[in-house]
């Protein structure tokens, strides 16, 4: 075994070990400590226990059947319990409970990966009992997003059973499947515009695993559209993969962690990619060593809900203590046996390692910037905020910022989800704080208009899943808002159109990256010009490019997985209708690598930058004839 597969395994089964002390005498339920997902204790130890099951099946598969640890015998008898009705510890059925329509899933791709070791050597009462839990899936509803693939999956293996199955629901969750395509390898996760590393942890692996399971029922012309679509989406995720191992730092269900990496494992899986193998694997590795080098597991062996440290504030209302071992999907190596190329290649550096870059993702709306002395990835977004256009809730700390990095972290305290206190354009209201942009509609690569707008989120009493809160809104003028992104470097910039209604008490905020850490950042304002730094050598700095005179720095505590003190800086002003704004924002991993400021002046409309190293830019602002 290579000295790689050989770590990647002893940590699959120091997580797998690690939570037998948490389980009832017949395994069938995992009662982890931590905060109750809004679905109840019985569907979190049934969380626990299937996403552990794919884990453990990944590593039978993987060994062929060589199982130091009993893993078939530990995990049988809490199938044994888990599914029959008369039992103590007996599940929540997927038609009783929602979540437990996921965990279906993961409890039937684990059977499947399985199979010769665990489901071939139960009794017929036993299987008969497997099978009725999961036949209760067939003819469900599920909601258009990547749950479909949780219905597809356990039925094709009931088919392979014996068991009931409807070819109707399959093909309905293959037609809910393809809308949700977009181009270049992206999917949104839903009718809205949801970016997120669902793209890839779900909407890239259940596919391709499906068509492995039954080749009966996979159109061929469908497979090979989803292998060229995991291909293009892989060019572009290893771009979003900071020096550091960091996955972008962006979307929900965050605390899933290095299941940012299954995609990568799918293209070794499948040989859908042209990138070589030993890239997957220094992808990979890196993610995992990212979190195993920061205290992951904790000292329990457990992923908690967190980040780094434990931090249940980080989770949807959806997760629960066993929600964050979905992080298994990023261990889908482990099917491969240690001979397999993505094993034994040399690993190659990322792209960030090998040099700058700069691309445009048109699907999520996304700048990107790759700095290669730093390791940071960086995103400018004007196309991402988990919502359609004209949608009026908050701006999601999550999804709908101006900026995302493999270096920060979005505050996700209460005042984050209410306010949009970091890297965001906006008008300030005396009392509701900075306006959201959340609806706002992209008008081209860098630049999106928004109709501004505060919220009052105390009247929302609804389930967090990510989106932006709801309530009373009060309305705030339309502007246009723009980046132009070069190395380590963004000028943010917006227009406040001639027609737009300002009231004095407003006044015009840009702000920059928040910085969070154990210790408060240390801080420099001079002028129209502020400066963050963490005692690693982090910076977070803006400076004035047009129409500011005054900066300032926010501090909130607190408010982020990743330190109990933030700090962002920030530039405002008193905003004049008709006038174009701008700021310098940068992010950069230690001073020696900060670029020069660059020169940016005005043409019309047209924002134009002249970067440090000669070359220009330009960000046209003016709103098109349907906001006229």
């Amino acid at each position: 075994m290579t000295e790689a597969r050989e770590s990647w395994a002893s940590t699959a089964d120091g997580l797998l070990l690690s939570l037998r002390p948490w389980a009832s005498p017949d395994h069938a339920r995992i009662d982890l400590p931590g905060r109750s997902s809004a679905y109840g204790r019985d569907s979190d130890s049934l969380e626990a226990f299937a996403r552990s099951f794919l884990l453990a099946a990944i590593r039978l598969r993987g060994e062929d059947g060589n199982d130091p640890h009993d893993l078939a015998g530990w995990y049988a008898e809490g199938l044994r319990a888990g599914t029959d009705p008369g039992s103590p510890h007996a599940w929540p059925r997927p038609d009783q409970l929602g979540q437990a329509k996921v965990e279906a899933c993961s409890i039937a791709l684990g059977l499947h990966f399985s199979r010769p070791w665990l489901w071939d050597r139960l009794a017929d009462t036993d299987r008969e009992r497997v099978v009725a839990w999961l036949s209760t899936v067939v003819g469900e509803e599920y909601p258009p997003i990547n749950w479909v693939w949780f219905q597809i999956v356990v039925e094709t293996f009931l088919k392979s059973v014996g068991g009931p199955w409807l070819l109707a629901d399959i093909e309905s969750g293959l037609a809910v499947h393809e809308s949700l395509y977009r181009d270049h390898g992206w999917y949104a996760d839903g009718p809205e515009r949801a970016f997120d590393h669902y793209n890839g942890w779900a909407l890239h692996v259940y596919p391709l695993l499906w068509a492995s399971m039954d080749g009966s029922l996979c159109e061929p012309r469908l497979e090979a559209a989803w292998r060229d679509r995991l291909s293009a989406y892989l060019d572009t995720a290893v771009q979003l993969i900071g020096g550091n191992g960091s996955p972008l730092i962006q979307g929900r269900s965050l605390t899933y962690r290095f299941a940012a990496a299954a995609p990568l494992w799918m293209g070794a899986i499948t040989g859908a990619t042209d990138l070589p193998m030993g890239l997957l694997r220094r992808a990979a590795s890196g993610m995992l060593g990212h979190f195993l080098d920061r205290g992951v597991p904790d000292e329990r062996g457990l992923l908690n809900l967190g980040w780094y440290g434990e931090w249940p504030a980080i989770a949807q209302s959806y997760s629960g203590p066993g929600s964050p071992y979905w992080a298994v999907k990023g261990m889908l190596g482990l099917l491969l046996p240690p001979d397999h190329p993505v094993w034994v290649e040399p690993e190659q550096p990322l792209p960030v390692e090998s040099g700058d870059f700069t691309l445009e993702l048109p699907e999520p709306g996304w700048l990107v910037s790759g700095t290669q002395s730093d390791g940071i990835v960086r995103i400018a977004n004007h196309g991402t905020d988990h919502s359609n256009p004209g949608d009026r809730r908050t701006d999601s700390p999550l999804y709908a910022r101006l900026g995302y990095s493999t270096h920060t972290m979005p505050p996700l305290g209460q005042r984050a989800w209410s306010e949009a206190v970091e890297n965001s354009i906006a008008l300030v209201h005396p009392d509701l704080g900075p306006s959201h942009r959340n609806g706002f509609t992209t008008i081209g690569p860098g630049v999106s208009v928004a109709s501004t707008h505060w919220v009052r989120t105390a009247e929302d009493t609804g389930p967090e899943h990510g989106s932006g809160r709801s309530g009373t809104v009060v309305d705030g003028p339309r502007i246009v808002m723009g980046s132009a992104l070069r190395g380590n470097q963004e000028v943010r910039a917006v227009l406040i159109p001639p027609d737009a209604s300002l009231d004095r008490s407003w006044s015009l905020e840009i702000s920059g990256w928040p910085l969070s850490a154990d210790e408060p950042p240390t801080e420099v304002i001079d002028g129209p010009s502020a400066r963050v730094e963490t005692k690693t050598g982090l910076a977070s700095i803006i400076a004035g490019g047009i129409g500011f005179a005054d900066a300032e720095i926010r501090r909130l505590d607190a408010s982020s997985p990743v330190g109990e003190h933030t700090a962002i800086p920030l530039l405002r002003t008193n905003p004049v209708a008709g006038r174009i704004y701008a700021a310098v924002v940068t992010l950069v991993g230690s001073t020696t690598s900060q670029q020069p400021l660059p020169t940016v002046r005005l043409t019309g409309t047209t924002v134009v930058v002249e970067w440090g190293d000669g070359d220009p830019s330009s960000v046209d602002l003016a709103p098109p004839d349907r906001f006229n």
